[in-house]
């Protein structure tokens, strides 16, 4: 069937400032825009625009967000027929601070997003049951997400779970996941581990396998990545690019990493693959809009190997 993404959908309002203000302080903004995010929506996009066949489901409030929460993933081909609408609570909201150095700092009002609970899994379990892969984030409830990975194990479904926004999690839920992909703040949340190293990552890793994760990725920005599994413990290095815009970076990686994997690649190709999408993810401005299509990522790879 393809790719199931259970994900959030968020409008994101975003200023560019030459920094973030400090406690007190009023700072005069650069410029105001409102692009289209959320990181479900970013990794579903990501998956498609790699050529991947995607299916996402979850919740959009009935208000102007909501008509182009829709509106944009049509466009990028990705089956909104899951997609529901929600007349009581509003879609989700990302505000982000952007500053000149391409950092960011974001504060996510999840609105219709939470509204998906476990009762809405009911008229999913067939998608769930014949996905080739299920990814998932932490932009919506709790409960919801683990029941979506108990049905995924039962019928042997693998799951990347994006463990973002970063909170901790029971080993009853990480025993199920096959691929999760934390970054270094995500992974020191869920293993007390404060990563400065790669030996400090693969410290964190063997703790996530000894919970029950089969197989671990950690994102390490400009680091790039490190893969944790029984077998081995390998780092995949990132691509040097100039950075524009962190936003949505992550969320390339895991929509890159769900492409390949549901095609059979190794891991470690898989992962270098998702390395360069997420580097040319940072080179351009938003979320969804910055995300690299199939043609650009194998150009970019192919000039990279001269």
């Amino acid at each position: 069937m393809g790719i199931l993404v259970i994900g959030s959908f968020m409008m994101d309002l975003i200023v560019r400032t030459p920094r973030a203000p400090q406690n007190g302080e009023t700072i005069i903004g650069k410029n105001f825009s409102q692009l289209p995010g959320g990181k479900g929506a970013n990794q579903a996009v990501a998956a498609a625009r790699l050529g991947g066949k995607v299916i996402m489901a979850g919740k959009v409030g009935s208000d102007e967000f909501g008509k182009r929460a829709l509106s944009t993933l049509m466009k990028e081909k990705v089956d909104i027929q899951h997609i529901q609408q929600d007349s009581k609570n509003p879609t989700g909201i990302g505000f982000i601070t952007l500053e000149e150095n391409g950092n960011n700092r974001i504060i996510v009002v999840p609105g219709a997003n939470l509204n998906f609970k476990i009762h809405d899994l009911d008229n999913i379990k067939s998608l769930i049951r014949n996905a080739e892969i299920m990814v998932l984030q932490l932009e919506m409830d709790l409960e919801m997400i683990e029941q979506a990975v108990s049905y995924a194990a039962s019928f042997e479904v693998p799951v990347i779970l994006n463990p973002a926004p970063a909170q901790p999690l029971s080993d009853s839920l990480l025993r199920k996941i096959t691929y999760l992909t934390p970054n270094e703040t995500e992974a020191e949340i869920l293993t007390g581990v404060k990563i400065n190293s790669l030996q400090d990552a693969e410290e964190a890793g063997k703790i996530l396998l000894e919970k029950g994760v089969k197989n671990v990725i950690i994102t390490l920005a400009e680091k790039g990545s490190l893969i944790v599994t029984e077998k081995e413990t390998c780092h995949v290095p990132s691509y040097h690019v100039d950075l524009v815009d962190s936003v949505a970076a992550g969320d390339s990686f895991n929509g890159a990493l769900a492409v390949g994997i549901s095609s059979g690649k190794p891991l470690q190709e898989v992962v270098k693959f998702a390395n360069a999408v997420g580097a040319l993810t940072v080179t351009k401005e938003g979320a969804i809009p910055s995300l690299p299509r199939l043609e650009e990522v194998n150009d970019y790879m192919g000039k990279i190997k001269k």
